[in-house]
């Protein structure tokens, strides 16, 4: 049997769902995603010697500022009071390119996965902006929920 998709109402109109009656607890969601690139691409990203400067302490920063926008962003995201953002920049252990991942966390009635989504969403694109003019081939992949705890759908891992 599927789920019941609870952004629709008994009408299948999309809604905000009504958050009013749930407890606050302590929310958790872990994302992340990656962008292939060029071995000479990734070279120069990792040097900090981007024509745009520092890329990857840019793309941490712009990951940071877009959880905190979401709302803004997702229509039926819940604005949400965010206790810590935190966004991580690697290479890719195949060497192919760059690794983000985002960790979120909240107390309150609804979960942050739309959050961390996001802020890896936003990182990886201002890694592509920033070295684009090196490497337009560049290719954004793999954006996935790989945890979240909290609320009363329970604890989901990812098996990777």
């Amino acid at each position: 049997m599927a789920a019941k998709l609870t952004h629709l109402d008994s009408d299948g109109r999309a809604r905000m769902v009504d958050v009013s009656g749930k407890e606050s607890t302590a929310r958790e969601a872990v994302a992340s995603g990656r962008i292939l690139m060029h071995p000479d691409t990734l070279a120069r990203a990792l040097s900090g010697q981007g024509k745009k400067g520092e890329v990857m302490a840019v793309a941490q920063i712009a990951g940071v500022m877009a959880a905190k926008r979401t709302s803004d962003l997702i229509p039926m995201c819940h604005p949400l009071a965010i206790s810590s953002v935190k966004v991580q920049i690697d290479p890719s252990s195949d060497g192919s390119g760059l690794q983000a991942t985002a960790r979120v966390k909240t107390t309150g009635p609804t979960g942050v996965e739309m959050e961390a989504l996001t802020a890896v969403s936003v990182a990886l694109l201002t890694l592509y902006d920033m070295l684009k003019a090196a490497d337009k081939g560049m290719t954004l992949s793999d954006v996935r929920l790989i945890e979240k705890s909290g609320g009363a759908s329970g604890d989901f891992r990812r098996d990777i």
